[in-house]
């Protein structure tokens, strides 16, 4: 049986699902929950998981194809957690988090395995996933993490692509300076992934930027106690890096490169 921890989960789901809906899945919010099914697996209520103390939600408006409820909801609750809003330590069931974005359970179950394999969220026997508390020594482990992969590749790549390859970053390092200024960490954290990944994509090593950006993920969750990691200030200053890198990658000037490669690893998060 799952449900969720009172009090906790009640607030967080809330906020997430403010933050971010997911259109009803067609032909799934419509039935009875005794009969309710996604792929022919039952869904929590089906399956006898309790929700009993969870208020229900308003379905969304609108249609999404049923091959992309999971991955939908997966970006959802990334989101939701990037902003604070699925907040460190509360514990939430997938049926109630199913109800409040208009589909079953079984899509909600399967982002938050996913989220428990990157290490965002942790099973609680018989009552749903808890949200992991992330403390600052973690978070300065995970940036030290970070320099040790991405750093060297930066510098290596500094002296041997051409600048016509950075300047076609460009784009990419504008989308973060535009996200940055839009002072929404979920936004950010997306456009700042991106940016990475297509630089370190100029390596060629596939193994390379699927754990960068594994790691680039878990460092950008926000710790215990706090609603976000950074304020709009520190991302903006983050984002302006990406560019002042590109300037200088683009002029070849590896004195410069190296002293912004340390500046942006030292406080990357």
């Amino acid at each position: 049986m799952e449900h969720s921890a009172q009090g906790a989960a009640g607030t967080g789901t809330s906020a997430a699902a403010a933050a971010v809906r997911i259109p009803v899945q067609p032909g799934a919010a419509d039935v009875p929950r005794g009969r309710a099914r996604d792929a022919g697996a039952p869904d929590g209520a089906a399956r006898g998981e309790h929700t009993h103390g969870e208020p229900p939600a308003p379905r969304p408006r609108g249609l999404v194809r049923r091959s992309s409820v999971r991955g939908q909801i997966l970006d959802a609750l990334r989101s939701a957690l990037a902003t604070g809003e699925l907040r460190p330590g509360e514990v939430h069931s997938a049926p109630v988090l199913g109800e409040r974005f208009g589909v079953s359970a079984t899509p909600v179950r399967e982002a938050m395995q996913q989220l428990a394999l990157e290490g965002a969220v942790e099973v609680v026997p018989n009552r749903g996933f808890r949200v992991v508390e992330r403390g600052d020594r973690e978070l300065a482990e995970l940036a030290e993490v970070r320099a040790l992969i991405e750093a060297p590749v930066w510098l290596r790549l500094g002296r041997t692509v051409p600048a016509e390859r950075w300047a076609e970053l460009r784009p990419l390092a504008e989308a973060t300076v535009r996200a940055a200024s839009s002072g929404c960490p979920a936004t950010y954290a997306e456009a700042d992934r991106a940016f990475h990944r297509a630089v370190l994509a100029l390596s060629g090593n596939e193994q390379l930027v699927r754990i960068a950006g594994d790691v680039h993920r878990r460092a950008q969750w926000p710790p215990a106690g706090s609603p976000s990691v950074r304020g709009r200030a520190d991302l903006v200053a983050d984002a302006h890096q990406h560019t002042a890198l590109l300037d200088a990658l683009i002029a070849g000037d590896p004195d410069l490169v190296r002293a912004l490669v340390g500046e942006h690893f030292t406080g990357a998060a």
